[in-house]
């Protein structure tokens, strides 16, 4: 599944396309994705300006000149082409799996009149567990999708503190409490990895090992915050550092893929300098984890 630095990509590319269009046809051509399109999904949309591109978590938003908010999940395979007249197309987005290009999973596509010239934008998902919904931007806080959610990674409420007043008294392993929504919102499997491997810390310790009687954070979950804050902003400029090609026919535009340290490298070596072990997968809550036992404790 995309996971947040992958979606603020998408974000981004999409941004200098749609921001200020309108758009002057919407075609839904299914009934449903994961869930059921919104009754009269294109009506509401169709001849309305795209003020401004943002996210939340794992989900784009669409605002609206109406005050109205288009809410975008990509699910596991989803992604928006950019097709222009002069540029071509491309995806915007670097996924640690290939994205679809076949028409077959074109879903939805956003006609858009700008300035510089018409754009379509095409929403593409083979196994079709992204979604989209609409809602209002006044109330967006208490919408279901977004109602309960932790602060962001890379936001200025996410810090130690925050993270051991939620860990205290758990027993729950720390990758679990991480993936925790409540907790933090939008990490997900890679990057959780990742910064538990930055942070030398096991994915199976307990998560309220890491905070004080006193309920303060100990000097570990202070590395462990800042480890997750750098990764993240680490995967979001590598993705948005090809930015201005977002259009091109490849639809590469970030890296960090190819310097993950732990991630989907079972059997390899550990990159951590001076470290002989090698990285191992294990299974938890259903999902694959990845770390050094060397390193990681």
């Amino acid at each position: 599944m995309p996971e947040l630095p992958e979606v603020e990509t998408v974000r981004r590319g999409l941004a200098p396309v749609m921001e200020a269009a309108r758009l002057v046809a919407v075609e839904q051509r299914r009934a449903d994705l994961r869930f059921p399109f919104p009754t009269g999904f294109s009506e509401r949309l169709t001849g309305k300006r795209v003020t401004g591109l943002g996210r939340r978590a794992k989900y784009l938003l669409f605002d609206l000149e109406d005050d109205t908010v288009l809410i975008a999940h990509l699910g596991m395979s989803g992604s928006f082409r950019i097709e222009t007249p002069a540029d071509g197309d491309g995806v915007p987005g670097d996924f640690h799996r290939a994205r679809s290009r076949d028409p077959r999973h074109d879903h939805v596509v956003l006609e858009l009149e700008r300035e510089d010239g018409p754009a379509r934008v095409v929403y593409n998902d083979p196994r079709r567990f992204g979604f989209m919904a609409i809602g209002e931007r006044a109330t967006l806080a208490a919408h279901p999708f977004f109602a309960g959610l932790g602060p962001e990674p890379n936001g200025n409420a996410f810090d130690a503190f925050h993270l051991a007043g939620r860990m205290a008294g758990r027993n729950a392993p720390l990758k679990a409490a991480l993936l925790d929504q409540r907790i933090v919102a939008g990490l997900g499997n890679i990057y959780v990895c990742e910064a538990l491997w930055r942070a030398r810390l096991s994915p199976r310790r307990k998560a309220g090992s890491l905070v004080r009687r006193d309920g303060r954070p100990t000097p570990r979950l202070v590395d462990l915050t800042a480890c997750v804050r750098l990764v993240i902003d680490e995967a979001i400029a590598a993705g948005g550092s090809t930015l201005r090609d977002h259009m091109r026919a490849d639809g590469t535009l970030g890296y960090f893929q190819h310097s993950f340290a732990v991630y989907d490298r079972a059997g390899e070596p550990c990159r951590r300098a001076g470290c002989r072990d090698t990285v191992r997968r294990i299974v938890q809550a259903g999902r694959s984890t990845f770390y050094c036992p060397t390193c990681q404790r």
